[in-house]
């Protein structure tokens, strides 16, 4: 009997107690599948971390090229010498590079061949070597290290 005092039907019983069998496989077969597609998840998270940590980088050294070519051009008496224009973009670069482990200086190539004078073209040029944090820094030691280069050319004032 139920509680209302029904009598209860044995097929129902069995009809009840397979739906409870299959309700409980099937929470299974859903845990198996997660554990599968937890770990491509979770690379794709973080490699989308990475990717956004490498443009974020690219950025920073865009910038550290333009501002070492910004200082150098400038009219000043006397003018920046080519340790000083790379210094501006290496100062740039440390307080501003995002590094997910060893942190690696970046080189600075400053090029006057074209001399000083007005309208003489300056062209500093900032590569780094990007690490990666996670997946990057898997995916460096397969391929090497992601190279990472800005150019600036401006004009002396």
């Amino acid at each position: 009997m139920n509680p209302r005092g029904q009598a209860v039907n044995p097929s129902r019983r069995a009809v009840r107690a397979r739906r409870e069998s299959r309700a409980g496989a099937e929470r299974g077969a859903v845990a198996l599948e997660f554990v599968l597609v937890f770990p491509f998840l979770m690379m794709v998270l973080f490699g989308i971390i990475d990717v956004s940590l490498l443009l974020c980088d690219k950025a920073i050294i865009t910038n550290a090229s333009r501002e070492a070519a910004r200082a150098g051009v400038v009219v000043r008496i006397p003018q920046l010498t080519v340790t000083q224009i790379s210094n501006v973009a290496l100062n740039y670069t440390q307080q501003n590079l995002v590094t997910g482990g060893t942190a690696t200086t970046p080189t600075v190539t400053v090029d006057q061949s074209g001399g000083t004078s007005s309208g003489s073209p300056l062209s500093v040029t900032v590569t780094y070597k990007y690490q990666g944090l996670v997946l990057g820094s898997a995916l460096s030691v397969l391929t090497g290290p992601v190279t990472l280069t800005a150019t600036t050319v401006m004009n002396y004032e």
